[in-house]
């Protein structure tokens, strides 16, 4: 018997070889969630909350944080604080007093003796003028995690703004964990990495400045997912300005993983871009998210000064 072939029937066209380069960012859809499965997301009673991206970045209105907040309000920002990672407020203006006061509702302030003092020693002061030493711009980071301890937040008002630029990115490191090929999440689920301050600073300081510092915050290791100690996310918590290397891995080995989860953060999709007003106030959960602040405004000055709140041990 013959078989007879449909000359019209369509074939699969022969492709020449192709390949992306491994351990790259992923193109494609987005997994987006904004908070975790099961989460109790009601509307705010006592302020508004603007969203400025997806899953992250939320503008508060309605509120004048110079008065003190009473346990309602405390906690109705704290849950934003959790939905959205950072909560921005426009035009506050307030003392360093005042804004160390609001910081307290959250817990203990830390003190950082590596960066630049403000009228206290839990203000840090950045006052970025002409020829001024750059500190932590143009890299993506989260606050301190050479400490045993890292901050649980940091609460930032911008002094003195330059006549454009100067903005202040953030991450969201819930979705950079999210978002990673299962194998790779797979890799790093128990995971541990070290970090040390040196990497960060030695960019900026000598190294007649930093070897006093070094009986004072020896490397340690956190895991390099992290659960969030209130929402029980699991979210990446390395970083390019602290973390060195993944344990029990060869350093080739280490270094290759690493970059490919430094540029999580980098992904716009998990972004937000605040342009700040003098008198803007930004306050950022430090356990769920990176920060960029973006130097590009030339010889103009730019000041600000931040309060951070002693955090917990990661898990």
């Amino acid at each position: 018997m013959t078989t007879l072939v449909d000359s019209a029937a369509p074939s699969t066209p022969a492709l020449r070889p192709h390949r992306i380069p491994a351990d790259g960012l992923y193109e494609g859809q987005r997994t987006l969630r904004r908070t975790p499965d099961g989460w109790d997301d009601r509307p705010y009673e006592r302020f508004e909350a603007v969203p400025q991206a997806a899953t992250i970045g939320a503008e508060i209105r309605g509120l004048d944080l110079s008065r003190p907040l009473d346990d309602g309000l405390r906690a109705e920002l704290n849950r934003a604080l959790l939905e959205w990672k950072v909560l921005f407020f426009r035009g506050q203006h307030l003392s360093s007093g005042a804004q160390r006061e609001f910081a307290r509702n959250w817990g203990e302030l830390e003190s950082n003796p590596l960066l630049a003092r403000g009228d206290s020693k839990d203000v840090v002061r950045f006052d970025k003028a002409v020829g001024g030493v750059t500190t932590f711009e143009n890299v993506w980071h989260t606050d301190v995690t050479f400490r045993e301890r890292p901050a649980l937040g940091a609460v930032l008002q911008l002094r003195e703004v330059p006549p454009s630029g100067g903005d202040t990115m953030w991450a969201d490191m819930a979705a950079a964990y999210d978002n990673l090929p299962p194998e790779i999440r797979a890799r790093i689920d128990r995971a541990r990495a070290v970090h040390d301050y040196l990497p960060g600073f030695a960019r900026f300081y000598s190294a007649a400045q930093l070897a006093p510092f070094q009986e004072e915050f020896p490397p340690v290791e956190h895991p390099v997912v992290r659960r969030h100690p209130e929402t029980g996310r699991r979210m990446l918590f390395v970083n390019a300005s602290f973390t060195t290397r993944i344990v029990d891995l060869e350093e080739a080995e280490s270094d290759r993983l690493l970059r490919l989860l430094f540029q999580q953060a980098q992904v716009p999709e998990f972004q937000v871009r605040w342009q700040w007003q003098a008198g803007d106030l930004a306050f950022w959960d430090n356990r769920a998210t990176q920060h960029y602040a973006v130097n590009d405004y030339g010889t103009h000055r730019r000041v600000a000064e931040r309060v951070a709140i002693a955090g917990d041990r990661p898990y």
